[in-house]
């Protein structure tokens, strides 16, 4: 092991031990692949009952969120309303026990990385699956209570969302041309108001846990907040998320008629075609937007990773998506 990994272990052995009131020892900590926004660490915590699999989540150190204690009494929520979510068990919103905020959750194995949940054989009856089963956990999320949820903060409407990322790009201080049409194009076409709902902010393939039945777990909460419910539909369908699948623009499972039957027949309010293009080309600029931003955190030299640096290089990959979007 490591030394950052050691000194991460003991750290954690010292703060498991206080939380949960016996000795314990953690083992087999490893770091999980993907994780721009925050480092996943998955390892065994060894009590005297057992050993329990766990994953850590923490911010990178020196760029926090300070969510992490919101994300556990998001989580428990979520649990309460029937989502498929691992039990969050504890969150640090400091940074002085392990450098950074971070939450400890339960580990619900399955995959989540999104080629192979496309491609590999194994899940291939979970493909069949995983539409009808995304848009039902969906239609849960919209549905849960704001009950304890103050800190999502007031709805977000979609003009205030277009002026969210016309101010982003702007402090940027790069040219795009593609992103400000989209800007315009999107204003032209805001959609009627509904009534708030929790929105997750993120859902997608890649932040799901797939076994060989379907859905696991949704994972990730951290970009939660309240709005409009088919803010998460247009998510799901912006076409980074198909992973080469474009010809099935559902999260590379399905097709958009598909998610959207499915969704209704869950309880989701009743999402038109014109409402999901609208999302979708918004997601599309918006993950074009972070595209750029992640790059200047590397680029600044505040967070050093190639990984950042990799999907700034993806930017253009919206442009060429909303290009589409914008001339369909």
């Amino acid at each position: 092991m490591d030394p950052v990994s050691t000194a991460l272990q003991e750290r954690l052995e010292r703060y498991l031990s206080r939380r949960t009131g016996a000795a314990s020892r953690v083992s087999g900590l490893r770091r999980m692949p993907g994780g721009a926004s925050r480092e996943t660490w998955a390892f065994d915590l060894e009590l005297e009952g057992g050993s329990l699999p766990l994953v850590l989540r923490r911010d990178p150190p020196g760029r926090p969120s300070a969510r992490c204690a919101d994300e556990l009494a998001l989580l428990g929520a979520a649990r309460r309303a029937g989502v498929p979510v691992p039990l969050a068990r504890w969150a640090e919103p400091g940074a002085d026990v392990l450098d950074a905020p971070f939450i400890v959750m339960d580990r619900v194995e399955g995959e989540t990385i999104p080629r192979r949940v496309l491609r590999e054989s194994a899940l291939a009856v979970a493909r069949e699956r995983l539409v009808p089963q995304c848009a039902a956990a969906l239609a849960r999320v919209h549905a849960m209570p704001f009950d304890g949820l103050g800190f999502l903060g007031p709805a977000q409407e979609a003009q205030q969302l277009l002026d969210a990322q016309r101010a982003t790009l702007d402090g940027l201080g790069e040219p795009h041309p593609v992103f400000e049409l989209a800007l315009r194009w999107l204003r032209a076409r805001l959609p009627s108001r509904r009534p708030p709902a929790v929105v997750h902010g993120d859902f997608r393939v890649g932040n799901v846990v797939v076994g060989p039945e379907g859905l696991r777990a949704v994972l990730d909460w951290e970009l939660a907040h309240v709005g409009d419910p088919a803010e998460d539909l247009g998510w799901f369908c912006v076409r980074a998320w198909r992973f080469g699948n474009d010809g099935r623009p559902a999260g590379g499972l399905g097709s958009r008629e598909e998610l959207l039957e499915a969704y209704a027949n869950a309880g989701g309010a009743p999402v038109s075609p014109a409402e999901l293009r609208f999302w979708e080309a918004y997601g599309t600029l918006r993950w074009g937007i972070m595209c750029v931003m992640q790059a200047s955190f590397h680029l600044s030299g505040a967070v050093r990773s190639v990984e950042l640096a990799a999907i700034g290089r993806r930017a253009c990959e919206m442009e060429w998506a909303l290009l589409d979007l914008m001339e369909a």
